[in-house]
């Protein structure tokens, strides 16, 4: 049986070609983005996807130009809270023109596709042993997401990552390669959490692990830039009294590492549009809608203040 160093150059396969082809179609298409923000956590359940899309109608409400990428494939969410599920992809010239809400939210969702009674299969030719390949697959098939979908010129694209620690570090590894397509670092994480030890300790994980990321001599490996945290579900908002009352016990101070750009109390007014399908577009007055400017312009401040100078 021949060792993979026996192999002489990639055996035939064009395998090299290949890759090099598809980073190549990628970074023409993200060659109009300015800002990659992933939004993760490490910790499920803390309404990051909710989070993503209430920061997307906030910044689209000041005139941005956004999308949303649903890298969550198994449990895609997107689709459903901003209305696309079952929007046509249609071709264009050359690329594959994105579905769009209804005040222009650029939108790309698993759940377009994929019934939500429908579970999403990688298959293997191994019996068994298809969690060997899931990883590899699921950023081949976001590779050919990024390539084919016309992108458009975008002020932020907003990647809703899956749970998982490791997943962020994941993405931070496969994102390296295009951070700086344009001369400045453009792929920057933004983490979500709720106020509790449980979950402060998971994204706390997530934080390490992109911090671990150094190339041997000392310097950052890719785009390990973490613009902070945001604090989510830190209270109730009750319409009735308008007011925000505790939705769980306080554990105190945060001990993350990172800066916190704003609290977010949950309203179930956002999750019922979430639910029907109508983005919810935070311009009132109400203590939910001031939370999330205020985590908006700071996001936006962090992102300008932590811009590098061309190359």
């Amino acid at each position: 049986m021949k060792r993979y160093h026996d192999i002489v150059g990639d055996g035939g396969s064009r395998i090299l070609e290949q890759v090099i082809e598809q980073r190549a179609r990628i970074t023409d298409g993200l060659a109009g983005v300015r800002h990659i923000v992933a939004v993760g956590s490490g910790k499920g359940g803390v309404g990051k996807s909710t989070l993503t899309l209430v920061l997307a109608a906030a910044l689209r409400a000041r005139g941005l130009r956004i999308a949303i990428l649903d890298a969550d494939f198994n449990g895609p969410s997107q689709a459903r809270m901003t209305g696309v599920q079952g929007s046509l992809f249609v071709p264009g010239a050359s690329k594959v023109a994105l579905p769009r809400t209804r005040d222009g939210i650029g939108v790309f969702s698993m759940g377009s596709l994929i019934p939500e009674t429908s579970a999403l299969e990688f298959e293997s030719t191994a019996p068994n042993e298809s969690h060997t390949w899931r990883s590899t697959k699921e950023f081949s098939l976001l590779g050919e997401i990024l390539g084919a979908f016309d992108w458009g010129t975008l002020d932020l694209l907003l990647f809703d990552l899956p749970p998982g620690a490791e997943r962020t570090v994941q993405y931070a590894d496969f994102l390296e390669p295009f951070h700086s397509a344009q001369g400045q670092p453009q792929v920057s994480f933004l983490l979500v959490t709720i106020p509790s030890e449980v979950s402060r300790g998971v994204v706390a994980r997530s934080v390490a692990a992109i911090l671990a990321r150094r190339s041997p001599e000392g310097g950052s490996k890719g785009p390990s830039r973490l613009l902070g945290y945001v604090e989510n579900m830190s209270g109730y908002y009750c319409r009735d009294c308008n007011a925000v009352k505790p939705l769980f016990d306080s554990p105190g101070p945060s001990t993350l590492s990172i800066p916190c750009l704003g609290t977010v109390p949950f309203d179930p007014e956002v999750a019922r549009r979430c639910d029907s399908g109508t983005p919810f577009a935070p311009t009132d007055d109400t203590p939910v809608s001031l939370a999330v400017e205020q985590v908006v312009r700071r996001l936006l401040d962090r992102l300008e203040s932590s811009k590098e100078p061309r190359r």
